[in-house]
């Protein structure tokens, strides 16, 4: 259950493509490494549905954040390739009964006697990256291939996807078993995806034409009609209300993150708030994009997947007794496993246009650094995670802020905030030092020692927020006693 946020080139303050997701599922523990080729298997087997794939021969240099604990299969989340080919995935979504009946889930069955054979199922979030990153060279391959692999091995689950290049978003949401719906997301605008099918308009005749916007499963128009699926009205065509779904728990869990969103990125060219507010919280119908009213940045970017409705009578941690707070599940919450922002920057030198920025653990208190993709191996300070709790790492030391943090908000809040801007900003100084590096002297092996000055900025910073949350803590705790107290 994840929160996606994509931003097109011409809505960014660099002309970068953007696509971001906090990855909520378990309090998984997460690393992030380098996958070169010699290291990606040719024959994938999936933990969850037992499915074997043959790989190519060629696969590209990737990044990956995956699980530390191997039970659960790779879970590799997000990365970018050596193209400078970014991919999230995935964002679950919903669907309804009626395409779930015309085209089921492909789910593993295990044999119920020794006459019969295990039936593997289709593919899912565990395995989506590992088997689609490193083959393709832009975002719309990504897409291609993607689809490829649903209609030969389907899904056991409905998921939302994203890829980026240099010059394209792509947003990809599976329909039943082996269909989908992909729209290459306009350069203007900003989408903003929380755990519901989010597709509010599609150009069939161009999906099933051209395909220069949107692309689709090519049978799609006479599924659509053969399983009576078009409940829309006036010859519009709305995916959302032919494929999604409306649910009552919707108004709780998932629009008011979109409206929240929303309510960032225009303030000024809708209104949000009131009695006459064009967009509310529980509206099932709040815009898959909007159109920003200024540039938006990473910092922005990250501001919003942290989000917990601050300004509004819904935040958790406001002291006011609004009646409402904490009503809605925040953008930010605490089981974050890890969050990207997958960011390819057409103004950076050819080999390190993708820059991959990582946050650990719960998005309101952690903070995000940047790594160069192209490298051989990452940092220990990023790579080398275990089960165990240590400040050893970056995953750990921000889930020990995380929770510290949590609990003394009032207190810890401009320590988080300082934090985070003091990694911004000396984060982009170094990048901004070797990209010019890269760019004077070609040489793109450097980007390792830019890599290892991030992490060490990492671990000081990150070390003395987390000692002064816990100073805080301390100072809070119930057992407290001096000698005046008497």
């Amino acid at each position: 259950m994840c929160t996606t946020l994509l931003v097109g080139k011409n809505a960014s303050n660099d002309r970068s493509t953007m696509i971001a997701r906090t990855d909520d599922g378990f309090f998984d523990v997460k690393k992030l490494v380098v996958v070169p080729p010699e290291k990606q298997k040719r024959k994938y087997k999936s933990v969850i549905s037992h499915l074997e794939i043959d790989l190519p021969d060629d696969p590209l240099s990737y990044t990956a954040c995956p699980s530390v604990d191997p039970a659960r299969g790779v879970w590799a989340a997000t990365g970018i390739n050596s193209a400078n080919v970014g991919m999230t995935a995935t964002e679950t979504i919903t669907s309804n009964p009626l395409v779930l009946s015309a085209d089921p889930l492909v789910v593993y069955r295990k044999a119920e006697s020794r006459k019969e054979k295990d039936l593997p199922g289709g593919i899912g979030e565990e395995d989506m990256v590992v088997l689609t990153l490193p083959y393709i060279r832009s975002a719309r391959e990504g897409v291609l291939r993607l689809a490829a692999l649903l209609e030969k091995y389907g899904t056991y689950e409905s998921n939302g996807i994203a890829f980026n290049d240099e010059n394209e978003v792509w947003w990809m949401e599976t329909i039943g078993g082996h269909h989908y719906i992909a729209v290459r997301v306009p350069d203007d605008v900003c989408v903003v995806a929380p755990n519901q099918f989010g597709l509010d308009h599609f150009d069939l005749d161009d999906a099933l034409g051209e395909g220069k916007n949107c692309l689709c499963s090519p049978d799609l128009r006479a599924f659509i009609a053969d399983n009576h699926l078009d409940c829309n009205q006036n010859g519009a065509f709305n995916p959302r209300d032919v494929f999604g779904s409306h649910y009552d728990s919707d108004h709780v869990y998932n629009t008011p993150r979109a409206w929240f969103m929303g309510r960032f990125l225009c303030p000024k060219s809708h209104v949000w708030d009131g009695e006459n507010a064009e967009y509310k919280p529980e509206d099932d119908h709040l815009p898959w994009c909007l159109k920003p009213d200024r540039k938006v940045t990473v910092e922005d970017v990250k501001y919003l997947l942290s989000a917990h409705y601050q300004g509004t009578p819904y935040d958790p941690y406001t002291a006011r007794d609004t009646g409402k707070r904490g009503i809605y599940r925040s953008i930010g919450i605490n089981r974050t496993g890890v969050t990207s922002i997958c960011q390819i920057r057409p103004d950076a030198p050819e080999p390190v246009k993708g820059v991959e920025w990582i946050v650990f653990g719960s998005t309101t208190f952690s903070a995000a650094l940047p790594v160069y993709p192209q490298v051989r191996k990452m940092p220990r300070y990023l790579s080398e995670v275990s089960l165990e709790v240590s400040s050893e790492n970056f995953y750990w030391s921000s889930r020990l802020i995380d929770a510290l943090a949590d609990h003394n908000f009032g207190t810890t809040v401009q320590i988080i905030e300082r934090y985070h801007r003091k990694m911004f900003t000396e984060a982009r100084k170094i990048l901004l030092e070797y990209d010019e590096k890269i760019a004077a002297s070609g040489d793109v092996t450097i980007a390792e020692e830019a890599n290892e000055k991030l992490a060490a900025l990492a671990k000081k910073e990150t070390a003395e927020a987390l000692g002064r949350v816990l100073h805080d803590a301390g100072l809070h705790m119930k057992n407290g006693y001096n000698r005046a107290d008497n």
